[in-house]
């Protein structure tokens, strides 16, 4: 057995090492180390609850408004307050923005340039990567940078600034829009859907949304969009079977995406990708197990637990607790939200391989990014120009709040205690904690530490390209998830 460290890692936000125990030239173990200690939750502690919607979108520069949104919504609960309609639509249409850019940023910058690696040269689909996707020289990457710019623009009407805007309130949002701002709102959505069609897909958003099976889904690619980014993505999997590639069957949570008047626009719940079984989500089931975290012990219930750093702890090796779900870990993102919602073509390929791959993350990430497309342009024709976007929130000096939200790489849940109107405890557990979490008390691993098992190092070693796929399929923001 030989151990093999891994990291740090580029195109990865945040530090980031991985321990890999080598056995016949493949990965037969893994620890992954979030080793940078953020500290937001004390920063939190003894202020006033207000201070959360400032601090927490600092937490990280890229799911900026996610924080924001956990903080209002947290604070939301502790008031007992229901934001006005209109806030509610902007928020969304602000969230999507900023997830639908995390996405096509993963896809583009993060994922597909590690196709055009000098070792994949001789494959028949290397040189057309290497001149669409290899970074700086391809031209996708221009391409998409300006297509997110003209999306963030959104943030600029709804939220005045982004990140760390201040606009995303317990009662709403804090910019109403005119005419003229709704129609430049309408017409960016309309923007950004265009250019998922013409370089994403290849085809009008009907198409890939209109896909059941992974049969369907080889017939458009090879048809009707093979001439799009999705469609090449799909040709390289199927020659380097990613299918069978980071696979984990762990259950897939989701809190539950974009607000509406009827319910989430996406689901809340829990899939077994294993049985097939869809159960409702019990948050109240979610634990901190610190047992392999640099921190001392204390409760395990998040409303409870606290964060105090023991860097000399034995058998620790991450400053990442271990979140679990029923005692259990959960995979959280684009996958997990359509699989509980129950996109037709995700369960399928869940079926098919019992569990998630890399493959099927980012299938599920771009078909994502066409449904909240779609959904956007919805929302901005949905502002009501003369009904409030905020309403005032009674400010109770006690009490919890849990705020639960889908961040572009899964589930993010903030828990405030506030006395006195100061902020007597907060705790927040990121999407990338779950998918990144550390072994928890029983020795079981987390859902990446799962996935790298058996991953093949074919004498490349660090430099694996296995292994940086199976990392970039969860797409790590590790700023986000020690605090």
């Amino acid at each position: 057995m030989t151990r093999l460290l891994v990291g740090p890692f580029n195109r990865v936000e945040g530090d980031l090492e991985v321990s890999l125990d080598i056995e016949d030239d493949a990965v037969a173990s893994a620890r992954v180390t979030t080793p940078l200690y953020r500290g937001f939750e004390q920063i939190l502690v003894g202020r006033p609850m207000a201070d959360a919607l400032a601090i927490a979108p600092r937490i990280c520069g890229i799911c900026s408004v996610s924080q924001s949104m956990a903080a209002a919504a947290a604070l939301r609960a502790l008031y007992g307050v229901a934001p006005a309609r209109n806030g509610v639509v902007a928020a969304n249409l602000a969230h999507a923005a900023e997830n639908m850019a995390d996405h096509l940023t993963h896809f583009y910058i993060f994922f597909m340039p590690d196709f055009a690696r000098a070792q994949y040269a001789g494959r028949s689909w290397h040189e057309s990567a290497r001149r669409r996707f290899k970074a700086i020289e391809g031209p996708a990457a221009n391409e998409v940078l300006q297509a997110r710019r003209r999306l963030l623009e959104i943030m600029g009407i709804l939220a005045g600034k982004w990140p760390h805007s201040l606009a995303f309130q317990p009662g709403g949002t804090t910019c109403a829009v005119d005419l003229g701002q709704k129609a430049q709102l309408v017409a960016i959505a309309r923007d950004f859907r265009h250019f998922l069609e013409a370089a994403v897909f290849a085809a009008p958003l009907e198409a890939p949304l209109g896909l059941k099976t992974p049969e369907e889904l080889e017939r458009f690619c090879e048809g009707r969009g093979a001439d799009g980014d999705f469609a090449a993505f799909c040709r390289i999997a199927r020659a380097l079977d990613l299918e069978n590639l980071g696979r984990a069957a762990n259950p897939l949570m989701s809190y539950g995406a974009y607000r509406g008047e009827a319910g989430a626009f996406l689901n809340a719940g829990v899939f077994d990708p294993v049985t097939g079984a869809l159960l409702p989500l019990d948050a109240h089931a979610i634990r901190e197990d610190v047992s392999h975290a640099y921190m001392r012990d204390g409760p395990e219930e998040p409303a409870l637990a606290r964060t105090e750093p023991y860097v000399e702890k034995p058998g620790a090796y991450s400053f990442a607790k271990a979140p679990r779900l029923q005692g259990r870990p959960a995979e959280v993102g684009a996958l997990a939200r359509l699989a509980v919602h129950g996109h037709p073509l995700v369960r399928a390929l869940l079926e098919r391989s019992r569990g998630s791959n890399v493959f099927v993350r980012v299938v599920a990430r771009l078909i994502e990014l066409a449904l909240v497309a779609e959904a956007a342009e919805g929302w901005a024709k949905a502002l009501a120009l003369n009904e409030p976007f905020c309403v005032v929130a009674p400010h109770d000096e006690d009490g919890e709040g849990v705020g639960l939200v889908e961040a572009a790489r899964g589930s993010l849940g903030h828990w405030l205690g506030a006395q006195k109107g100061k902020i007597r405890a907060y705790q927040i557990i990121a999407p990338t904690t779950w998918n990144f979490s550390p072994r928890d008390a029983s020795g079981v691993a987390g859902p990446v530490e799962q996935a790298l098992v058996g991953a093949p190092l074919e004498g490349h070693g660090a430099r694996a390209a296995s292994v940086q796929h199976v990392i970039r399929s969860f797409d790590p923001c590790m700023v986000c998830t020690a605090h």
